[in-house]
C-alpha cells in the first residue's frame, strides 16, 4: 500500500507531532508499505535550519525505510501568530504542489495541529482522487483563542470554517483521545465517523534504567531531587510556575531539590532571565535536546512535571509526556485539568495539582522528595498502566483503520467534484 503523508514536523525536530508521525510511519515501513511523508527543513522551535539541512526547493532523504520529502517555506519561530500563518501558508503552497507531483498513493493523509496542513491533504487527495484520511491532534481555532493568540472574530470564524470544510473533505477521521471526539461532534461530526487512536510511547526506548552520573553532573543537578519537564517552552505550557515555585523552595531552604528545564520555545528566553533575576540555582535550563537524549535524561530524574496553562480547552488534551515518564517509571506532577488528569487518577501514578498554581508545585514536589516510597509505589503503577499504550500496537491499529478506509470499508460518503 502506498501511503502519502502530510505533516509540518518531523524528526530531527523532537516535538510531540513529529514522535507521533515518525513512529507511527516507520512502523508501517517495516510492515512492508511505501511510505512518504512531506515536511519542511527540520526548523521548530526557533524557525533556524538545523545544523546539515538547508530550506531548498526539495530535498528527499530516508529514514528507517520512510522516504522523506522536505519542501521550501517560509522560516518562522513558534511565536508572533502572523509569521506562523505565512509559514503554514508557504506550507500549503509547496506541500501541495509536491504532492500532486508524487507517485499516485492509495491513501493520503495530513495531520492537523492547524489547518492549513490539513488542506493540503484535502487538495492533494482531490488531485489524486484518492481518500484521505485527516488526523485532528488540536481543535482550531479555541486552541489559539486560548492563549490570545488570536482575537479577530472575524479571523477565527475563518479558522474554523477552514476546519470544518477539511473535516467535510476527509474519507476518515482520526483523533487522539475522546475528549477531542466530543469536540469534533458538536462541529456536526459524526462521531462513528472518527476512530481514536491515542498518544503512546515506544517502551523499548522509554523504560527504566540506571541514571549515568555524567549526563546528571553535565546539568549540575548530581547529588538533588529532581523534578524534570521536558517539552514545548511557550505560552501554553505557563512555566512561569516553575519559577515561582523555585522560589518557594529557596525560602524553604530547600537546595536539594531541582526542576531541570529540557526543552525550547517562545518563552524559554523570559524564563531564563526570570530565574537569572531571582537568582534561583534551583531551575536549570538545557535548551532543545535530540530526542535519543531524553531518556538518559528522564533516568537522572525523580518525577517529572506535566504543566499545561489554567484553560477549559487544554482538557481534551493527553500529553504524550505522560506516557514517556510513566514507561520510564517515574511519578507524575500533573498540572493539567480534564482528560488528562483523569487518567493520572485511574493510573495512580502521579500527583495532581491545578494549573499555574505555585503552592500546589511546591507541595507536591516537596511531599514526593519527602517520601521516596511513594515515587516508587506511582513509578511502579505507571510503567505497569501504559503497557497498554506501546507504540508497536497503536501503530498497528492505526494501520488497520487505513486499510480499511482504502478497502471502503470505513469510507464515509464523500464525492469527487466531477461526481456531484
Amino acid at each position: 500500500m502506498r501511503i502519502l503523508f502530510f505533516s509540518h514536523y518531523f524528526p530531527p525536530e523532537s516535538n510531540a507531532p513529529a514522535a507521533r508521525t515518525y513512529e507511527h510511519c516507520t512502523r508501517w515501513a517495516a510492515a512492508g508499505h511505501d511510505v512518504t511523508v512531506v515536511t519542511c527543513a527540520p526548523n521548530h522551535p526557533r524557525g533556524e535550519v538545523y545544523p546539515g539541512y538547508r530550506n531548498r526547493l526539495r530535498q528527499v532523504e530516508e529514514t528507517k525505510g520512510v522516504r522523506v520529502v522536505r519542501v521550501c517555506t517560509y522560516l518562522a519561530a513558534n511565536k508572533g501568530l502572523w509569521r506562523r500563518t505565512a509559514s503554514w501558508l508557504s506550507y500549503l503552497v509547496s506541500a501541495t504542489l509536491c504532492g500532486m507531483l508524487e507517485h499516485r498513493p492509495d491513501i493520503v493523509l495530513a495531520t492537523s495541529p492547524q489547518p492549513f496542513c490539513a488542506w493540503v491533504g484535502v487538495l492533494v487527495s482531490v488531485w489524486h482522487r484518492r481518500p484521505l484520511l485527516l488526523e485532528i491532534r488540536d481543535l482550531w481555532p479555541e486552541s489559539v483563542a486560548a492563549v490570545g493568540a488570536l482575537r479577530s472574530r472575524l479571523a477565527l470564524e475563518l479558522i474554523a470554517m477552514m476546519e470544518r470544510g477539511a473535516c467535510g473533505a476527509a474519507a476518515r477521521i482520526v483523533t487522539v483521545g475522546e475528549g477531542y471526539r466530543r469536540g469534533l461532534a458538536r462541529r456536526g461530526v459524526d462521531p462513528e465517523e472518527v476512530d481514536i487512536v491515542m498518544n503512546g510511547v515506544d517502551r523499548e526506548l522509554f523504560r527504566p534504567r540506571v541514571a549515568d552520573s555524567a549526563v546528571a553532573s553535565r546539568f549540575g543537578v548530581a547529588g538533588r531531587f529532581v523534578v524534570t519537564y521536558c517539552g514545548g517552552v511557550g505560552p501554553v505550557h505557563s512555566l512561569d510556575v516553575v519559577v515561582r515555585a523555585g522560589a518557594k523552595l529557596m525560602d524553604r531552604g530547600r537546595r536539594d531539590i531541582v526542576f531541570l528545564i529540557v526543552g525550547d520555545g517562545a518563552r524559554l528566553d523570559a524564563l531564563r532571565q526570570a530565574a537569572a533575576e531571582a537568582a534561583l540555582d534551583n531551575v536549570v535550563f538545557t535548551g532543545r535536546l535530540e530526542r535519543s537524549r531524553i531518556p538518559a535524561v528522564l533516568a537522572c530524574s525523580d518525577a517529572c512535571l506535566v504543566h499545561m496553562r489554567a484553560s477549559k480547552t487544554f482538557a481534551s488534551i493527553m500529553p504524550s509526556k505522560i506516557f514517556e515518564a510513566a514507561a520510564m517509571g517515574l511519578p507524575i506532577i500533573l498540572g493539567v485539568r480534564g482528560f488528562a488528569k483523569r487518567f493520572v487518577e485511574d493510573a495512580r501514578c502521579g500527583v495532581c495539582i491545578a494549573p499555574e498554581d505555585a503552592d500546589g508545585l511546591t507541595a507536591a514536589v516537596l511531599r514526593l522528595a519527602d517520601e521516596p516510597a511513594l515515587g516508587r509505589r506511582l513509578g511502579r503503577a505507571g510503567r505497569s498502566h501504559v503497557a497498554r499504550f506501546d507504540r508497536d500496537r497503536l501503530a498497528a491499529r492505526y494501520l488497520d483503520i487505513i486499510t480499511r478506509t482504502v478497502c471502503g470499508e470505513r469510507r464515509r460518503n464523500v464525492a469527487w467534484p466531477s461526481e456531484r
